[in-house]
């Protein structure tokens, strides 16, 4: 049989067909529980299941696989065919992925979860950004109420502004803010907090990342997103595919001729993203030291042209995951102008052949 599970957050649709001609067996719905998926698929026969990425897929996956079913998890960005149909309901979802099964699992271009602790660790970074966005929006609404006063608060940075701006504030909106800078300071010990248990999950149960750190720009925080998110850096036969995976290569449209140029695809990790391209305008900016691959950006930066730092910043990005991975897989040492290093030595061996030659 095989098996096409449409996830709902309170129910969840089922439509089971027979593998060999096609017919649907089965059709109904299940409440979106632990409870309700053992009682309908613990102690079946063994089946094929497949299910699209969301809230909910990672520990049905895990439910569905260790009551003894193959189960393939589909990325919903590769499967169209679901949702852009005129006629789109739950029941028919459901059908739509046991046939993408059926037919051909490649078709859903599977995806792997993590597994339940590995699934843990990341929430730590994910807590800590969603606090760091409270204190910006909090920041920001401070500082815009201020200005509107016709007063202005000192430049300083967000884990300080609790300290610096009360001083600056007007008596007649202190009343309106005091509160608000309380809880600009709670949340910047809270952020405190979680970057001091990052930091001790990276020396306990990821000494690994400390290889990704030895490269200026990379702290914690990306290091161990990095980690995580490729789990295990065997998976990638070249370091250069790293990139494409996390959805900072360009997209391609080619058809005869035309192979016009596409933006990044942003598939993949959106949060390691980011922080790669945060790292990245790090060693572009001015605490950046002289590196390859600061080099590059600033090759790339120096074309000009529209967005020209935009795509210097994403192109040093993904050049960074392609780094970051050699140093994982390799444990080497980060030389940061390896490359150019390199090109010396070989231009030089080169000006020795031609003198041997002539010779």
């Amino acid at each position: 049989m095989t098996v096409g599970l449409d996830l709902g957050d309170k129910h969840t649709h089922v439509c089971i067909l027979d593998t060999e001609t096609g017919e649907v067996m089965e059709e109904g719905r299940l409440r979106t529980t632990p409870e309700a998926f053992e009682s309908r698929f613990e102690g079946s026969e063994r089946l094929t299941i497949a299910l699209e990425v969301g809230t909910h897929s990672p520990w049905v996956s895990r439910l569905l696989e260790g009551s003894g079913h193959e189960v393939v998890v589909a990325n919903p960005r590769k499967t169209r065919l679901i949702y852009s149909g005129s006629r789109k309901t739950d029941r028919i979802d459901a059908e739509k992925l046991a046939r993408l099964l059926r037919s051909d699992p490649e078709l859903l271009y599977p995806v792997s979860h993590r597994g339940e602790e590995s699934q843990a660790h990341p929430a730590l970074i994910h807590s800590r950004e969603a606090l760091v966005r409270s204190r910006t929006r909090l920041v920001n609404h401070v500082r815009g109420t201020v200005k509107s006063f016709g007063s202005r608060l000192p430049s300083c940075s967000s884990a300080s502004f609790h300290k610096k701006a009360p001083g600056h504030i007007p008596p007649e909106l202190r009343e309106a803010l005091d509160e608000v800078i309380e809880a600009i300071a709670s949340l910047t010990k809270k952020i405190e907090s979680h970057d001091k248990r990052i930091e001790a999950l990276c020396g306990e149960d990821y000494p690994e990342s400390g290889r990704l750190r030895q490269v200026p720009g990379v702290g914690p925080i990306t290091a161990l997103a990095f980690v995580l998110t490729l789990e295990d850096p065997s998976r990638f036969k070249k370091s250069r595919s790293v990139g494409a995976y996390l959805g900072l290569a360009p997209a391609t449209e080619q058809s005869g001729d035309r192979d016009p140029q596409r933006r990044i695809t942003k598939e993949g990790g959106e949060m390691l993203r980011r922080l790669l391209v945060g790292s990245a305008n790090y060693i572009l900016g001015p605490f950046g030291g002289d590196s390859d691959l600061r080099r590059h950006g600033e090759k790339i930066a120096s074309r000009g042209g529209k967005s020209a730092k935009k795509r210097a910043s994403v192109a040093v990005a993904r050049k960074l995951s392609v780094v970051l991975h050699r140093l994982w897989a390799t444990g080497e040492e980060y030389e940061p102008l390896r490359n150019t290093h390199r090109s010396k030595e070989e231009a030089r061996r080169e000006e020795v052949r031609k003198e041997e030659a002539l010779a």
